[in-house]
Formats: C-alpha cells, structure tokens, sequence
C-alpha cells in the first residue's frame, strides 16, 4: 500500500473525535427535543433538526469507519464554510451583523477542527485522483452468503 493511501493512527483518532464530539454534542442538545417533543417544530426548524439529526446518526457510524464516513465531515466543513463566507461575513463587512447570526457564525467557525482532522493526502488519492467509478458497466453477479 503506498503513503497516500495510508491514514496514521493518529489522524484516524483525530476523525474518530471528530464524530464523537458531534453525536455528543447534538447528542445532548438535539436529541432530547427529538425524543421528547414537547411542540411541533415549524418548517425550517423541522428540516434543520432532522438533517442535523441524521447527521448525528451518520456521526455514529463514523465512530467505526473513520474513513468510509469521510463524506459526511466533508460535507459539514463544506456547507459550514459557505454559510460563513455567505451570511455572516457580508453583514459583518456591511457593519449589519445582528447577534443571532454572530452566535451562530461563532459556533460555526469550530469548523477549523475539522479541517485539521481531516487526511487531506486521503482525500487527495481517493477522490480526486482515483478512477470514478463507471456509469455504464456490465451485470456482474452480486455474492450473497446463505
């Protein structure tokens, strides 16, 4: 196997905290109103809290396969990033940053831990370089176990 498509323990330990720390965290913040709801959520909450939810839940399995969920932590660094430089940083240039996105925009800037978890040499070697996988192939008979 060669060097760009190893992950050391290390790293592999810094993406498992990373999991950890979102299903704790949503663990503790998002799930007791999921289980216990004490009102129905609005549209935009509804749809936040359950893709947040699933996250959570997408997090877990992260915990066992650091390296297969890895879309899942791209995905949150991702949009993290674009609702930084979209929302907050415009209204704070403008001198219009209004407390609530502030808060928001401060929980969101832990974003940074992600990016330092993450095996960017991984990331490099299997989904920019690697072959994608083909769009049209012939039937292969798939193994099932009895």
């Amino acid at each position: 196997m060669s060097t760009m498509n190893t992950v050391s323990t290390a790293r592999l330990y810094a993406l498992r905290a990373m999991y950890l720390l979102v299903v704790l965290g949503l663990g503790s913040v998002l799930w007791p109103g999921i289980v216990t709801p004490h009102q129905p959520w609005e549209l935009a909450r509804g749809t936040v809290n359950c893709m947040l939810a699933a996250f959570s839940l997408l997090c877990l399995l992260g915990l066992r396969y650091p390296l297969q969920m890895l879309p899942v932590l791209l995905w949150e660094a991702l949009w993290k990033t674009l609702w930084l430089l979209l929302v907050p940083l415009p209204q704070w240039l403008n001198g219009q940053l209004d407390p609530a996105t502030a808060a928001t925009a401060f929980e969101c800037a832990f974003v940074v831990l992600v990016y330092l978890a993450i095996p960017w040499r991984y990331v490099h070697a299997h989904y920019l370089l690697k072959r994608g996988t083909a769009w049209r192939q012939l039937r292969q008979p798939c193994e099932t176990s009895d």
